[in-house]
């Protein structure tokens, strides 16, 4: 993300010495509300456990957001709600022929992102923000039946390139890192990585 960074400061500072480009840029269409769809991968580890691979999976959303340029520069709010077909399963857990599952449920975030306009279709951008993520397990075995729900918070940061399409379509990919602290009772090193694909409309 460090590169990226740089790579987009320096791009801006390209644009800036141009002064035909750089009026073409600050007319870019990166501005004002917008709504967007996502879905891409999702990917969900524990350090506390040793589990280096984690558990992969299909996160899929919508996010609403507001953003304001100036220049060549774009500063925005957004938020988002997303759901995962990620989950674990395991059986013989406690007792012969018990199962547990758990599942990675919805995720809540709000955040800020700042973004450079490369050219007048293409922004390159870093976000970060909180994010509010729930985990369900289901345990069955020896008779019992439990079912639970967790609340985890957490940060989220990362990077990604949006480009304008038609009209005031725009289409985006982007990667994320979110960290999570323990679950209740619980002491866990929750990493999740994701990237993800969006199609968006601005007003």
């Amino acid at each position: 993300m460090r590169t990226l960074i740089l790579a987009t400061a320096a791009a801006a500072a390209a644009l800036a010495a141009s002064p035909v480009l750089a009026q073409d840029v600050a007319s870019a269409p990166f501005t004002g509300p917008r709504v967007e769809g996502l879905v891409g991968y999702d990917n969900m580890r524990d350090g506390s456990d040793g589990d280096s691979d984690g558990r992969d999976g299909v996160v899929y959303g919508a996010a609403v957001g507001y953003d304001v340029q100036v220049g060549g520069a774009v500063l925005g709010v957004e938020g988002e709600i997303t759901d995962s077909s990620t989950n674990v399963r395991t059986n013989d857990l406690l007792v012969a022929g018990d199962s547990l599952r758990l599942d990675v449920g919805r995720d809540l975030y709000a955040g800020a992102r700042l973004g450079f306009a490369l050219n007048p279709r293409t922004l390159a951008y870093v976000k970060g923000g909180y994010t509010n993520a729930r985990l369900e397990t289901r345990y069955a075995g020896g008779g019992a039946f439990q079912n639970d729900k967790f609340d985890l918070e957490g940060y989220r940061v990362g990077a990604g390139l949006e480009l304008a399409m038609s009209g005031n379509a725009y289409v985006k990919g982007e990667y994320r890192y979110s960290h999570y602290g323990d679950v209740e009772g619980y002491e866990t090193d929750l990493d999740r990585h994701q990237l993800l694909a969006g199609v968006g409309i601005r007003f």
